[in-house]
């Protein structure tokens, strides 16, 4: 009698067990898809943010220091309510004006939302525009205070002047996920120099 070999094939608990290992295979790759687009992502809010936030210390350090010379140590520091009353920033002609300056989403200095203007107080066409909810939860805001000649590092109390201010601008994203997260800042210190008379 001949004897008739069984068929080849796999049993069911192998099956099941290359199922589990593709299984297992296939989520560390996700895993690591994932982390690499969040990464990704975290890296173009903090090149936008920093970006953004060079732009408005750009525009604040080529403001004057102050509005008159018969007066360089101005206490407290911030905008007249003249100033203020404009769209945006556009009133604004001294650094002590951006102190306690706010805003969110970002705007240029004539106060449209940044994505929509156009660089020169208008808005750009449509089709060119920045989605509206790219930069929503995104705020600028700056501090301008004086701090000690002997350690710049050091605020001044209120009330207290010297001839240096800190400017310190910040861009900070609000998300009801992630929470309040900074993610650019810049500080830079500026000095009066008296006129020679």
């Amino acid at each position: 009698m001949r004897r008739i070999a069984p068929a080849g094939g796999f049993t069911l608990l192998e099956a099941l067990v290359a199922i589990a290992l593709t299984a297992m295979c296939g989520a560390a790759v996700l895993w690591g898809l994932q982390s690499g687009v969040q990464n990704a992502q975290s890296a173009l809010e903090q090149t936008i943010a920093l970006g953004l936030a060079q732009q408005l210390m750009d525009e604040i350090l080529g403001a004057k220091y102050c509005e008159s010379l018969s007066n360089p140590y101005e206490s407290p520091l911030g905008p007249t309510g003249w100033e203020s009353g404009g769209q945006g920033r556009e009133r604004y002609n001294d650094i002590d004006d951006y102190n306690g300056f706010v805003r969110s989403p970002p705007v240029d200095p004539w106060g449209i939302a940044l994505g929509e203007d156009n660089g020169d107080g208008a808005s750009r066409h449509p089709i060119f525009r920045v989605a509206p909810t790219f930069l929503e939860g995104w705020t600028q805001e700056v501090e301008v205070y004086y701090v000690s000649p002997s350690d710049l590092s050091s605020r001044l109390p209120a009330g207290q002047v010297s001839d240096f201010r800190a400017v310190e601008v910040r861009i900070v994203h609000q998300t009801t996920d992630r929470g309040r997260r900074e993610l650019a800042k810049l500080r830079e210190i500026v000095a009066y120099v008296p006129p020679i008379q």
